[in-house]
């Protein structure tokens, strides 16, 4: 059927949904489950009823909605607010990340170099540390993470983190190259550029796992490692969770091309997921540059 109904004149308005709600309710176990597992209340089970109701939501949501565009029941109205819901929740990442980014601009530029007496903020360094190095990436305070003597190493950029690097340019350079063929007409090529850039998703998921366990048993960097150990795992943790959720959406949008969805004048659910992989993409960029190399 086509994908967006041919009466313009009417907007959708959607029937009641249990939806929004679990989201909300999974949401809300998550979260707990992840302050029980930080604060060693709980083993990692407790994230596990947050997730299951999440991938319920998702999976049921997920449902429903294209049940609904497959029927033809959106029309072009509609297809212009999911554009500009789409837009705006990327805007919103936008900020998400540039908080955390901002955190670790403000330790780098000012916290550390004033705890270490730097300018005005003498007073730091005859009231709290005395031998403070204020030298960047610093486990400040010190003796709280890592290694049993506060120390640690960090991962090299031109190792793991630059391979991971070539992967997300890769998929991004493959999920253009499918929205290429889908405009095209090119079924054969649409599905194999788009099952390349989630398998290329899922890798990079893999190895930053990889990463994590090594930095762990290795090298002594924790989130519990001071101000740089808290801002690396923050910032490339939740840049992880993006890319494990761009690369579930990514599938999501492959096995609808197996069964026939879209076409090359309708097909917005593909573009949403593409503008979102391209921002993943985006911010890794930023993260290799700030938090590995420089």
């Amino acid at each position: 059927m086509s994908e967006t109904h041919t009466d313009n004149s009417k907007y959708y308005v959607p029937h009641g949904s249990p939806w929004p709600i679990l989201g909300s309710v999974a949401l809300f176990c998550l979260m707990l489950g992840a302050v029980s597992l930080l604060n060693d209340w709980a083993g990692g089970w407790a994230l596990l009823p947050g997730a299951l109701l999440l991938a319920s939501m998702f999976f049921g949501w997920f449902h429903t909605v294209i049940g609904e565009n497959q029927h033809g029941i959106y029309n072009r109205q509609v297809d212009r607010s999911f554009r500009m819901g789409m837009m705006w929740f990327i805007f919103s990442e936008v900020m998400f990340f540039a908080a955390f980014f901002g955190a670790l601009f403000y330790a780098r530029q000012f916290s550390v170099p004033w705890t270490g007496g730097e300018g005005v903020k003498l007073v730091n360094k005859l009231f709290l540390w005395k031998h403070y190095d204020a030298g960047w990436p610093t486990n400040g305070p010190a003796h709280i993470g890592g290694r049993a003597d506060g120390t640690f190493e960090v991962i090299p950029a031109f190792g793991l983190p630059a391979v991971n690097t070539l992967i997300l340019l890769t998929s991004g350079l493959t999920v253009t190259l499918a929205h290429h063929a889908l405009r095209a007409g090119h079924r054969g090529a649409l599905k194999f550029w788009l099952a390349c850039t989630f398998l290329l998703g899922f890798t990079f998921v893999g190895l930053q796992a990889h990463e994590y366990g090594e930095a762990y048993r290795e090298l002594g960097l924790r989130l519990s490692t001071g101000i740089y150990g808290s801002t690396f795992f923050m910032l490339t943790g939740f840049h992880g969770l993006h890319v494990t959720i761009g690369a579930i959406m990514l599938t999501i949008i492959w096995l609808r091309t197996l069964k026939g969805h879209f076409t090359p004048n309708n097909h917005f659910a593909f573009e949403a997921v593409a503008w979102y992989w391209h921002f993943v993409d985006v911010v890794w960029l930023g993260l290799f540059v700030f938090v590995y190399w420089i």
